[in-house]
């Protein structure tokens, strides 16, 4: 069974490129346009991973973070970072929300399939 994995954007493009890249490798990808959608979609969902853009409208993703982390079920789910902010006050106060780890865009398919692997295999 695949595994599968929500990735949360507000750039269609972005999602777009999660969904191919991930999707090339086996895995069922849920997209969501922003925090609101992606946290109403798991909840109504089960997910093996979450993958959130930071800066979002409507729910930032550190905002997601911490509503997952208080959802049942997400509580040790992983979530994955994405972020064209390499600054260390973002990256600190997702990981303080609880996010499991981060990437910085742009980012190769290599770099995301890597990462993706590592976490849930």
């Amino acid at each position: 069974m695949s595994k599968k994995i929500l990735a949360v954007d507000d750039s269609v493009s972005i999602r777009k490129s999660i969904s191919f890249i991930l999707g090339q490798e086996g895995y069922e990808i849920v997209e969501a346009v922003d925090g609101v959608d992606g946290l109403a979609k798991a909840k109504a969902d089960k997910f093996n991973l979450v993958i959130t853009d930071i800066n979002m409208p409507n729910m930032d993703g550190i905002e997601l973070t911490k509503n997952l982390r208080a959802t049942e079920g997400y509580k040790f789910t992983p979530i994955i970072a994405l972020t064209t902010e390499n600054q260390a006050s973002k990256m600190d106060e997702g990981k303080a929300a609880g996010a499991t780890g981060w990437i910085v865009k742009p980012f190769t398919s290599e770099k995301l399939i890597a990462v993706v692997k590592k976490i849930i295999g």
